[in-house]
C-alpha cells in the first residue's frame, strides 16, 4: 500500500530518492521497468513520477557528449559587487552556452561553466561581462581532461543490482553504434528535442519530428547504446539531504594527476573532476550530508591521495545544472 510522499518542495521520501537514482542510471526508464526492479506498483511509479516530474521538483535533460563539449570549456569564477550577484548568475544562466551556473557562499562569487566555440565565449567574457559594470574580476580555466561529470553521479539509493538491472540494454551486434561525428540530420533533431525534457514519449517526438515511432525506437536504441544519449537528473540536492555542495580546487603533483582523477571520479560524494589551467591543476565537485563530512572528506580522502593543496569553495545556491534552470527552495 503506497503512502504518499511529503511535499516535494521540501523534502523526498525514500521512494522518492529510490526514483531519482532509477532516472539517474536510465533517464527514459520505463514505469513499468522502474516498477518491476523497485518492486512496487506500475500505477505508484507513474503517480509518483507525475507528481515529481510534474512541480519541476526532478527535471530530466539530456547533456551534451562529453567528447564533444568537456575538452575546451572553461571554469569562470567571476567576483561581483555585493548586491549584484544574483542579476549577474540570471544573465550568465541565460546564456545556452552556460549549462551550469552557481552563486557561491559568501555571496560575491558566481561559479559557470562555458561551453561554446572561441568568438562566443570571447564575446561573454570579454564583452558582456565587463559590460555589465558590476563584475570586480573574472578568472577563466580551461578544462584539460575531463574524468567525471555530472551524469555519472548517483544519489547512493539502489542497490548495484537494481543499478544493474535498470541500465539500458546495449546495442545489438548487427546495428552498428554511432560515431559522433557520423550522425544524420535526424539524429541530431532528435537529440536537440530531448534537450530540455528527455523524457518526451516515443509518439510526442514522432509526432514532432514527422517520423515513425519505430523510427524513432530504433534511433533512440542506437544513440543510447552508443552513449550519445546521455541524461542528467535536475533535482536540488538539497531534496537529497545534501547540504553541502563544494568545489575543491586541488594541486596535485603532475606525476599523480591522473590516478588522482580517476580514484575522485570513483568516489561517490563526487559529481565531477576535471583536470584544469591554472594554479589549481584538478577541480572536484563534491556533495556532503554536512560541513563535517566535508571535512573528512579532505582529510580522508584527500589526504591519503596525496593532495598538496586545497581551496574550498562552497556553493550557496545552484542557480543552473545541466543547461536546466533548478527551482529555488525556501531557505
Amino acid at each position: 500500500m503506497d503512502t504518499e510522499a511529503t511535499d516535494p518542495a521540501t523534502v523526498l521520501d525514500a521512494l522518492d530518492r529510490r526514483l531519482v537514482h532509477a532516472l539517474q542510471v536510465d533517464g527514459r526508464a520505463e514505469p513499468g521497468r522502474i516498477a518491476e526492479v523497485l518492486g512496487v506498483s506500475a500505477r505508484t511509479v507513474t503517480r509518483r513520477l507525475g507528481r515529481l516530474l510534474g512541480t519541476g521538483a526532478v527535471r530530466v535533460v539530456r547533456m551534451p557528449d562529453a567528447r564533444a563539449d568537456a575538452l575546451g570549456a572553461l571554469l569562470l569564477r567571476v567576483r561581483v559587487l555585493r548586491g549584484r550577484t544574483d542579476a549577474i548568475a540570471l544573465a550568465l544562466a541565460a546564456h545556452p552556452e552556460v549549462p551550469f551556473v552557481d552563486v557561491m557562499l559568501g555571496g560575491q562569487e558566481v561559479s559557470a561553466v562555458v561551453l561554446g566555440d572561441a568568438s562566443a565565449r570571447d564575446r561573454l567574457l570579454y564583452g558582456r561581462l565587463p559590460a555589465t559594470g558590476a563584475v570586480l574580476e573574472s578568472t577563466a580555466h580551461a578544462a584539460l581532461h575531463l574524468f567525471a561529470d555530472a551524469s555519472a553521479w548517483r544519489c547512493g539509493a539502489l542497490t548495484a543490482d537494481q543499478e544493474a538491472a535498470l541500465a539500458p540494454p546495449p546495442a545489438a551486434p548487427a546495428d552498428p553504434l554511432p560515431a559522433l561525428d557520423a550522425l544524420d540530420p535526424l539524429d541530431h533533431r532528435l537529440l536537440d528535442a530531448l534537450g530540455a525534457d528527455a523524457r518526451r514519449s516515443h509518439a510526442a517526438l514522432a509526432a514532432a519530428l514527422d517520423v515513425s515511432e519505430s523510427t524513432v525506437r530504433r534511433r533512440l536504441h542506437r544513440l543510447g547504446a552508443g552513449g550519445l544519449l546521455r541524461t542528467h537528473v535536475s533535482v536540488d540536492p538539497r531534496l537529497l539531504g545534501v547540504t553541502v555542495d563544494a568545489n575543491l580546487w586541488l594541486d596535485v603533483a603532475p606525476g599523480d594527476l591522473a590516478a588522482t582523477g580517476e580514484a575522485l571520479a570513483r568516489h561517490p560524494q563526487v559529481h565531477g573532476v576535471l583536470a584544469t589551467s591554472g594554479p589549481s591543476n584538478l577541480m572536484a565537485a563534491v556533495f556532503c550530508p554536512d560541513h563535517a563530512a566535508l571535512y573528512r572528506f579532505q582529510t580522508e580522502v584527500l589526504g591519503p591521495l596525496g593532495v598538496r593543496r586545497v581551496e574550498t569553495a562552497i556553493v550557496a545556491r545552484a542557480v543552473k545544472r545541466a543547461g536546466a534552470r533548478l527551482r529555488q527552495l525556501p531557505g
